[in-house]
């Protein structure tokens, strides 16, 4: 059984040792490190190597976000799980441009949050479609029409059967369901996702989801 090395980042002691307790019982979790502050972040990552971390958002010395920024910009990142409390938030937004792979609330049972590790230790998103546009509809705003423009002019990048394929992503389409879509093999659309994100310098589908939706290439179908 391959064991998840789970890093906590929260400032108040109580959720971490709840956390901790409930994540730490699962079999397959192994909890190698906690954390007061993103500044410790990223000296306690280089220590114990995990694979996900689970990060509050807001935090008194350096939050969430800019911990999150710092960590998904270095090399073999681990995944990140953003904690916050309400779930049409900015900042968790920003985290999810950043790199995150997702995120829950605070007040996720348990079995939820832990599930989120497992997916996204296995380089899943923990967003459904639906969450993710809600999120960025919400929390965006008129904001979007400033990047849209920057977003399209990545997307350019990007031949057509990409931009297919990245349209796909965005409405959280798997690689089953995109290959038997777009009339490939699986293989062939995980080489696709590979170089999307390769030319775009991103890091997970996430990303992909967010960048197309700014590109306005969701809105069209009725999505």
């Amino acid at each position: 059984m391959t064991v998840i090395r789970l890093v906590i980042v929260d400032d108040d002691p109580l959720v971490r040792a709840g956390l901790a307790l409930m994540l730490g019982g699962a079999g397959d979790v192994e909890i190698v490190g906690e954390a007061a502050d993103g500044s410790e972040v990223e000296d306690l990552v280089d220590r114990v190597r995990p694979e996900v971390v689970l990060m509050d958002i807001r935090m008194p010395g350096v939050d969430g976000l800019t911990a999150t920024e710092r960590l998904r910009g270095r090399e073999r990142a681990p995944q990140v799980v953003v904690l916050t409390t309400f779930h049409a938030d900015e900042q968790v937004l920003r985290a999810l441009r950043a790199g995150a792979a997702g995120f829950v609330l605070k007040d996720t049972p348990p079995a939820e949050i832990l599930a989120a590790v497992r997916r996204v230790a296995a380089g899943d998103p923990v967003l459904s479609p639906a969450v993710t546009r809600q999120l960025m509809e919400h929390a965006a705003g008129s904001a979007l029409d400033s990047r849209r423009s920057g977003a399209r002019s990545r997307m350019a990048v990007l031949n057509e059967r990409e931009r297919e394929v990245a349209v796909e992503v965005g409405r959280g389409s798997s690689n089953a369901e995109i290959a038997a879509g777009l009339f490939m093999s699986v293989a062939t659309v995980k080489t696709h996702v590979s170089r999307i994100l390769a030319k775009l310098g991103l890091n997970n589908r996430v990303q992909i989801a967010l960048l197309a939706y700014d590109a306005g290439l969701l809105e069209r179908d009725g999505h």
